[in-house]
């Protein structure tokens, strides 16, 4: 096992440096200047759109798939990702984990839109789509789109429910009760059951359960960490004061640069919000809008809610408490010690309340990502209910086999395969933005004329022949 761990970990270290740091900044670069800051300049804009309703009540509205996309990056990496990443590469992590955030959400703009330019309908006229669909339909590139969807699988039923079954099982170990053996299988054995009966259910009781969870479970989470953060106010300039200056220690950065602060703020923030990874646009694609760009704006906000809002809430409560940061201490421990200096023994209980529920919506958003990329592989079409048992019997599995897999080797196979998928899904962004840009300005020519904008994809010189939607 230590062999094995070993091997993948020298792959996920060449992949996020420098390959993924390069393409992850020069793209978030390049996608905010070339639309001038659009994640800050409309921010405004984009919370108001969050509540338009959809033409027909049968519809997706932005605000379903935008908690759709939120239920798949909240998750346990708010929580154990970011203890993970300040006791393993140090307080400056969060700086790293901030600047990621705001070129990303220049990402999250371009992926979206793109995505809902391109989807596709089905024969209710309900829309779909993804990376894949922009990939195949203006790259002409299906066997592209075939791997990206290949690596979407390979992460979302199992890398990443993997590591969010591991991260749920290590809340426990707090107990007294906790026995390495079979806190595990039984922690993992529950969690698998649950996530059976739901998926089970089909996509629509996905939607309708992250709807009402996920925001019940982040205001609750910000509300408790803003109770810890000032209890120990006094604490809260000595944290920003650490934050800036690990950040910025570049003789230490770059004495390691795998295990610095730089590189797990990069690893655990793109974990987290997923900017650029190209999961959120399968969400995205299946809102019920008028225009493309009026969801490209959404899926900015939900960059925010995870990253400066529930992973900014889990770093200040860890660093305000006044806990060492230590390496025994990464993952859940560290969060629970820090609640419990003003929860006492509520503390951890109330952490692990919010694992299982960050944990459980990140399983059920995980797989709403898997069926639109299996449909692709199957000539766009749902596969049989057969195949489909068959499938989440396995995926299952994965989240049993998670919950007593090593943690070195669940966080590695979650980067390598997440990796694998924005390495897909940038460059053809990049190569696509131009079309994203073009509906950015058809959007804010028609809002400067105070209209609510519609798209028509002639508008901005495309062939509509290509397009299921926008004629």
């Amino acid at each position: 096992m230590e062999q094995i761990t070993n091997f993948f970990t020298g792959i996920d270290d060449v992949m996020y440096y420098p390959i993924l740091i390069i393409v992850l900044t020069a793209a978030g670069l390049f996608f905010t200047f070339r639309t001038r800051f659009v994640q800050l300049r409309l921010f405004g804009t984009a919370c108001k759109l969050i509540v338009e309703k959809p033409a027909s009540a049968q519809k997706v509205s932005s605000f379903q798939a935008l908690m759709v996309s939120t239920a798949s990056r909240v998750g346990t990496g708010n929580i154990v990702g970011v203890s993970t990443a300040i006791c393993l590469g140090g307080p400056g992590a969060c700086f790293w984990m901030w600047l990621l955030c705001i070129i990303g959400a220049a990402s999250a703009f371009i992926e979206s839109t793109l995505a809902q330019i391109f989807k596709q309908k089905d024969k209710e006229g309900n829309s779909f789509g993804g990376p894949a669909y922009y990939i195949e339909k203006a790259l002409h590139l299906p066997v592209i789109a075939g791997a990206f969807c290949i690596f979407l699988i390979a992460t979302y039923a199992f890398g990443f429910n993997l590591l969010c079954s591991y991260n749920l099982q290590s809340s426990f170990a707090v107990y007294s009760f906790y026995d390495e053996t079979w806190t595990p299988i039984i922690v993992g054995g529950v969690l698998a059951l649950a996530v059976c009966f739901c998926v089970l259910g089909g996509g629509s009781r996905i939607i309708k359960l992250t709807e009402k969870v996920v925001p019940i479970m982040g205001v609750a989470y910000v509300i408790i960490s803003l109770v810890i953060i000032f209890a120990h106010i006094t604490y809260f300039p000595e944290a920003f004061a650490n934050i800036f200056r690990d950040a910025f220690d570049f003789k230490a950065i770059f004495g390691g640069l795998s295990g610095s602060c730089m590189v797990y703020g990069i690893k655990r923030g793109l974990y987290s919000n997923e900017a650029g990874v190209g999961s959120a646009p399968n969400a995205s694609a299946s809102a019920d809008v008028t225009h493309p760009v009026k969801q490209g704006l959404v899926q900015t906000i939900s960059v925010y809610i995870d990253t400066m809002l529930l992973c900014t809430a889990t770093a200040l409560m860890c660093l305000c408490s006044g806990v060492a940061n230590t390496k025994e201490a990464s993952g859940a421990p560290y969060v629970q010690s820090a609640v419990s200096t003003v929860f006492g023994d509520f503390g951890p209980i109330f952490i692990t309340v919010a694992m299982v529920l960050f944990a459980f919506t990140t399983l059920i958003g995980n797989l709403y990502y898997v069926d639109n990329a299996l449909a692709y592989l199957n000539k766009k079409r749902q596969p049989s209910k057969n195949f489909m048992r068959v499938f989440y019997l396995v995926c299952v599995a994965v989240i049993f086999v998670g919950a007593i897999t090593p943690m070195d080797l669940a966080w590695t196979m979650a980067d390598i395969t997440m990796g694998g998928m924005t390495l897909i899904n940038i460059p053809c962004c990049l190569i696509l933005s131009g079309i994203a840009i073009k509906a950015l300005r058809d959007f804010e020519s028609q809002k400067k004329r105070r209209l609510n904008p519609t798209f028509r994809a002639k508008d901005i010189g495309l062939d509509d022949s290509q397009l299921s939607f926008w004629k």
